[in-house]
């Protein structure tokens, strides 16, 4: 079964980075595209950022354009989501999951990981 496993997240300052990873299991991940999604306190789900299959092609969401980069490891069935100048308003909980069709399809799988937290203090 699709199992997804997000780690990394932390409590850091303003202008801070981090790098989040998803570990992936249970489909076929080299064929999948692969997004970042974040979920604020009493607020929707919203799509972060897409990489294509072979970490090519990336799509980024308006807001972390410049700040953010996806990558990922096929080797690793893993996807990375690197975070440069964080701001208090990136403070969400970020979970990963692979989009429908590209790059903001509904994500295909409806059992979604833990999710990892990421908090920004001023």
């Amino acid at each position: 079964q699709v199992q997804l496993v997000e780690s990394g997240g932390a409590l850091v300052q303003s202008g801070g980075s981090l790098t989040l990873s998803c570990a992936a299991s249970g489909f076929a991940f080299s064929e999948s595209y692969m997004s970042w999604y974040r979920q604020a306190p009493g607020k929707g789900r919203e799509l972060v950022a897409t990489v294509d299959t072979v970490g090519q092609t990336k799509n980024y969401a308006s807001f972390v354009k410049g700040r953010f980069t996806i990558s990922r490891d096929n080797s690793a069935k893993s996807v990375y989501l690197h975070m440069d100048s964080l701001k208090p308003d990136d403070t969400a909980a970020y979970y990963c999951n692979s989009p429908s069709w590209w790059p903001s399809g509904p994500p295909r799988f409806g059992s979604w990981g833990q999710g990892t937290q990421v908090s920004v203090s001023l």
